[in-house]
């Protein structure tokens, strides 16, 4: 109960709060130690493909597993104190584990770039949510990019971490947002992190499996709800869900585009390398700025179900335990 307790307090105070900039976050940290392990571990690895890869699979087992064990021990230790202080610990881990508010308000700043300032400011506005090159990004490139920000990390940044936060708590969920933060730093295909970053990039795949598919049919149902085109997202999911080069990113990517009736993904640039990436959805219009409030209100949508859908599986679960 004390966990579910801790997720429900932890979701609600990031639709009220988001991630306050002046609150210490984890993924800070966890973000200082890959750049700090990359350091140790390339100067003890050979610099060899081989030898990076080594160097890799230590930092994939290393972060994750430290930040479990780290979570696990203060949590005891809080809970040798006062249980109360445990609780408490465990709400703030769960609510800085989550990025509903956050996500929709810096895709609601692309938006607001898009219509009432310019294009510079809209590229500025983009870049900072995602990982492509966006200094030369048309109004509808920009626009693509949020929405495509919007569905991916749906998986990364809600429904992924709530279902971990909920098998078994908040030091599972931080395990996951390590594993996640690991992937945004290094698992990327370029001559720096190839053999480097590949370890990171196959567990974020392994970790992200089932959520990945479980946001996707809840951005299905959302768009139901949210007076979307759910048939066609439908459709578009079933027949697009593989057209990405991760196992992963296409599921909720091809169930946004189908509801909104747009094309995503396409070619991009990454680091000043144009990728030849394949699209997704139908090109039925053009992505115009009223798309990130449409996809926003299917974030929301799909985070309430997701939250309901998981709850109702733990208190299921917690009386088949106990019968």
């Amino acid at each position: 109960m004390e966990i579910l307790l801790a997720a429900l307090g932890g979701f609600f105070l990031d639709l009220l709060l988001g991630d306050p900039a002046w609150m210490p976050h984890p993924v800070v940290g966890m973000g200082r130690c890959i750049v700090w392990l990359e350091s140790c571990l390339r100067a003890i690895f050979s610099k060899t493909p081989r030898g990076e890869r080594a160097a890799g699979t230590v930092l994939a087992a290393a972060l994750p597993l430290g930040t479990l064990a780290l979570s696990l021990g203060l949590l005891r230790l809080c809970r040798r104190i006062h249980p109360a202080l445990a609780f408490i610990l465990e709400t703030l881990w769960c609510w800085q584990s989550l990025a509903v508010r956050d996500l929709a308000s810096e895709s609601e700043n692309v938006r607001r770039a898009l219509t009432r300032g310019t294009l510079e400011e809209a590229r500025g506005a983009v870049g900072r949510i995602v990982g492509r090159d966006s200094a030369a990004l048309s109004r509808q490139g920009v626009v693509r990019a949020a929405v495509e920000t919007v569905a991916e990390n749906f998986c990364d940044g809600v429904a992924s971490p709530m279902a971990y936060m909920l098998l078994g708590g908040a030091p599972l969920a931080l395990c996951c947002k390590a594993v996640n933060t690991m992937d945004s730093m290094v698992g990327y295909r370029n001559q720096r992190y190839l053999h480097f970053g590949r370890s990171a990039a196959k567990l974020d795949d392994a970790v992200n499996f089932l959520p990945a598919r479980l946001a996707a049919l809840l951005l299905i149902l959302s768009a139901g709800l949210t007076g979307e085109n759910l048939p066609r997202a439908w459709r578009v999911w079933r027949r697009d869900r593989r057209c990405h080069a991760s196992p992963n990113s296409a599921q909720t990517e091809s169930a946004m585009a189908g509801a909104l009736g747009i094309q995503l993904g396409g070619p991009a640039s990454y680091f000043g390398q144009l990728h030849d990436k394949p699209t997704i959805g139908d090109p039925l219009r053009e992505p115009e700025p009223q798309d990130l409030l449409r996809a926003n209100r299917m974030l929301y949508a799909a985070s309430a179900l997701c939250l309901a859908l998981l709850c109702g599986l733990r208190v299921l679960l917690f009386k088949g335990v106990h019968l």
